[in-house]
C-alpha cells in the first residue's frame, strides 16, 4: 500500500504541485526520503518523527520510503514536513483519506507538532487553484497572503493535531478570507512627501519626468545637495500598484519568506536601498538553488543606488541585462529560475571624487586624471541604460530659509498619473500578452518608438545636432525620444514638439560632460 498527499515547490515566482508519496514495508527502522531533496528536506524526517509522537500518535517502527514526485526537480525548503507527517499516518491507518485529494498541505513542523510558516504560501496557492483542487491547508501565519487567490479554499492550521482532527472529519475549519479593495484602502498613503524639499526645482521637474515614464535616473551632484532625500521620496509620486503588479510583487516577497503574518499583499511600490558592499549575487539573485535579488524585491518599484561608483564594478555591470528586459534568468547545472525585474533605477554620484567639482562656495582638490577615472566606475553601456542625468547643484542659503513651500506630492502624483493613464491606453491594443504588455514608455520597443515617437522637422533637426555633437550611441537616441515622448505626455500633446526634445537632451548631461572631457565644446 502506498499513500500519497499533494504538496507543492516554488521554482522562480511561481509553484508546482507535488506528489509526496509515503510506503511502509516491515522492515528494520529506516528513514528515506528520495526526489532531489536538498538537506532541509532530507532533515524532516526528525522534525516529523518528533512531531508525530509528541502529537500523540504512534510513530510505525518500519522502513519509511518518501518520494517527492516530479523526481527530477530539485525540493528545498520545509514545507514538506507537514504531507510527509500526513503520509505517514495515513499509511498507518489513522486518517481518513476521503478528503485529502480535495486539498494541498504545506508547513514546517516543531518538534512539538506545532506548524510553523513556510516560503511561497502565495504561489503555492496560485498551483493549488491551477490544479483545480477544492482548497490548500496551510499554517495560521501563511493564510493571509494565501488567501489573496480567489476561487480556493484557505484553511488555516496550528498544528498536525489539528490538521489530522479535520481530515478525519472530527474539526471544522473556517476558511480564511481577504477584502482586495480594503487591503488598498488601508493602505495609507506614503509617508514621505515632497513639500519636504527645499530648493531643486530641476531634480524635481526630472524625478516627475521619470516617474511619469517609468524611466531611469541618475543624479549627479555634491554631497548634502539634497539627491538621497529626492530619491526617497520618488515612490510618493509613482501611481498606485495595481492588483496584478501588487500580485507579482508579492510573489517575490513570498518566495523569500518576507510577508509579515497580518500582510497578504504588497500594496506600496518597494523601495530598495542596497548597501554599496553588496556582492553581484546579491543584486540580482543567486546561490545553489537561486534565490531572488535585490533587483527582483523592488519589481514595480524602486531600486536606489546611493553613491553608484562606490558600488563594486562587476555587481553594476551584471544589471546591465535585467534593466534592458525586465527579468533575470538564473542558470545552475540542474536548475534555471527567472525572476521578475521590472524596476526603475535611481541612482545617485558625486561629480568627482572629493564631490565639489563645479561648486561655487568649495574648490575641488582633485586633478583631471582622478575624476575621469571616478566617472569611468561606471561604465557607458551602463549610462546609456539610464535614461536621465540630471544635475542637482549645492543649495544656498535663501533655498533652505525661504518661505516658499513646494509642491506636495500628491499634486504631482496627479499630472504622473494622468500621464500613465494617457499611456496605457496607447499601448493596450499592442499587446499580445500580459508578459508582452506595455505599461509605461521607458517600456518601448523600437517597433512602438517609430509608430508613437513621431517627431516634428525642427525636433527632427536639433536631434541631429545633438547626436553630432554629444555623439550619442543609438541607445541614447531612442533614450531621448522615450523621455521626450513622456514630456509630451504630461503636456497631452501627441506629436513631439522641438521643446520636448530640448528638454529630453538636457536629460542626458553626462553625455555632454564626457563629450567636453574630450574636448570638444558642447552648448546648450
Amino acid at each position: 500500500m502506498r499513500a500519497k498527499v499533494l504538496s507543492g515547490a516554488l521554482k522562480g515566482v511561481d509553484a508546482y504541485q507535488v506528489e509526496v508519496e509515503v510506503d511502509l514495508l516491515p522492515s528494520l527502522p529506516t528513514f528515506t526520503t528520495v526526489g532531489l531533496a536538498e538537506g532541509a528536506v532530507r532533515e524532516s524526517k526528525e522534525r516529523v518523527r518528533s512531531a508525530i509522537k509528541n502529537s500523540g500518535f504512534q510513530f510505525p517502527a518500519k522502513r519509511i520510503t518518501v518520494n517527492l514526485a516530479p523526481a527530477d526537480i530539485p525540493k528545498v525548503g520545509t514545507s514538506y514536513d507537514l504531507p510527509i507527517a500526513i503520509g505517514i499516518l495515513l499509511e498507518n491507518g489513522e486518517i481518513d483519506p476521503a478528503r485529502l485529494d480535495q486539498y494541498l498541505l504545506v508547513g514546517e513542523l516543531s518538534l512539538d507538532g506545532r506548524l510553523r510558516p513556510v516560503k511561497g504560501a502565495l504561489p503555492i496557492a496560485c498551483a493549488a487553484r491551477r490544479a483545480g483542487l477544492k482548497g490548500i491547508l496551510v499554517p495560521v501565519n501563511n493564510a493571509q497572503e494565501a488567501a489573496v487567490v480567489s476561487g480556493l479554499e484557505v484553511l488555516p492550521v496550528s498544528s498536525l493535531a489539528e490538521v489530522v482532527a479535520f481530515l478525519n472529519g472530527q474539526l471544522s475549519l473556517c476558511p480564511v478570507t481577504v477584502d482586495i479593495q480594503a487591503l488598498f484602502h488601508q493602505a495609507g498613503a506614503y509617508p514621505l512627501d515632497y513639500n519636504d524639499v527645499r530648493g531643486q526645482p530641476y531634480a524635481r521637474r526630472a524625478l516627475e519626468v521619470a516617474a511619469a515614464g517609468g524611466h531611469n535616473l541618475l543624479m549627479i551632484g555634491p554631497p548634502g545637495s539634497g539627491k538621497t532625500m529626492l530619491a526617497r521620496r520618488l515612490p510618493s509620486i509613482l501611481p498606485p500598484l495595481s492588483f496584478e503588479e501588487a500580485l507579482e510583487t508579492t510573489k517575490v516577497y513570498s518566495v523569500m519568506g518576507l510577508m509579515p503574518p497580518d500582510r497578504a499583499l504588497v500594496v506600496h511600490r518597494p523601495f530598495r536601498a542596497p548597501h554599496h558592499t553588496i556582492s553581484e549575487a546579491g543584486l540580482i539573485g543567486g546561490g545553489q538553488y537561486p534565490v531572488p535579488g535585490e533587483i527582483s524585491l523592488s519589481h514595480h518599484g524602486v531600486l536606489f543606488l546611493d553613491e553608484m561608483p562606490e558600488f563594486r564594478r562587476q555587481a553594476l555591470e551584471v544589471l546591465r541585462q535585467p534593466l534592458e528586459e525586465g527579468t533575470v534568468t538564473l542558470s545552475r547545472a540542474r536548475y534555471v529560475v527567472t525572476y521578475p525585474a521590472r524596476v526603475m533605477l535611481v541612482a545617485t554620484m558625486n561629480p568627482c571624487p572629493c564631490g565639489h567639482l563645479g561648486d561655487a562656495n568649495r574648490s575641488c582638490a582633485c586633478a583631471p586624471l582622478e575624476i575621469l577615472r571616478y566617472r569611468g566606475r561606471v561604465s557607458g553601456p551602463l549610462l546609456d541604460r539610464i535614461d536621465i542625468h540630471v544635475e542637482v547643484p549645492a543649495l544656498r542659503y535663501t533655498d533652505l530659509t525661504g518661505a516658499a513651500t513646494a509642491e506636495s506630492s500628491s499634486t504631482i502624483k496627479a499630472r504622473v498619473e494622468a500621464a500613465r493613464s494617457v499611456q496605457r491606453a496607447r499601448y493596450l491594443a499592442h499587446a499580445p500578452s500580459t508578459d508582452e504588455a506595455v505599461y509605461c514608455n521607458a517600456q518601448l520597443t523600437p517597433r512602438l518608438i517609430r509608430e508613437h515617437c513621431s517627431v516634428t522637422p525642427e525636433g527632427r533637426r536639433l536631434l541631429e545636432l545633438a547626436i553630432e555633437r554629444l555623439g550619442l550611441s543609438a541607445r541614447a537616441y531612442t533614450r531621448v525620444l522615450k523621455v521626450a515622448r513622456t514630456i509630451a505626455d504630461l503636456e497631452g500633446v501627441v506629436n513631439l514638439q522641438v521643446s520636448h526634445v530640448a528638454e529630453a537632451i538636457q536629460y542626458r548631461s553626462l553625455d555632454r560632460q564626457q563629450r567636453s572631457d574630450r574636448g570638444v565644446e558642447v552648448r546648450a
